[in-house]
């Protein structure tokens, strides 16, 4: 069972303002793209082909907590660790860190709940056995 993952990404010039800092929006941007590889690493997919028919995981909670400024053509690492997982919500952890170093440049969380949408309703549903089976919390 997997409970961490990390992606690695460059910061690209659309990412930043005017300073050439990172914009605060595009770390979940950042996120996101984490935890959508470490679901596809384990074979699964959170839409789409590979996905649970009428399942969906909207986000319910995100915040992120900016430590120290990432810039146009840094290297980042945001790793990924499954917090917590319910029978019907999983909560992710997010570590930013530049390339080769220790410090952590933000720390982010996004909170996903599993939903069925039927007649224009959304539901939280218990979190198929597909996903369940082969996530665990970071320890």
């Amino acid at each position: 069972m997997a409970s961490e993952f990390k992606i690695t990404r460059m910061v690209e010039f659309h990412e930043t303002d005017m300073a050439g800092i990172m914009h605060f929006a595009n770390y979940f941007h950042f996120m996101e793209a984490a935890e959508h590889a470490f679901v596809r690493s384990l074979g699964l997919s959170i839409a789409g082909a590979g996905a649970e028919p009428g399942i969906g995981w909207p986000r319910v909670s995100v915040s992120c907590d900016y430590k120290r400024p990432l810039k146009f053509q840094d290297v980042v690492e945001v790793q990924l660790k499954v917090t917590s997982i319910t029978e019907k919500a999983i909560v992710y952890g997010f570590f930013f860190r530049k390339e080769g170093e220790k410090e952590i440049t933000a720390l982010g969380s996004i909170t996903v709940v599993c939903c069925t949408f039927r007649d224009g309703k959304m539901q939280a549903t218990f979190i198929p056995k597909s996903f369940a089976e082969k996530i665990e919390p970071a320890r």
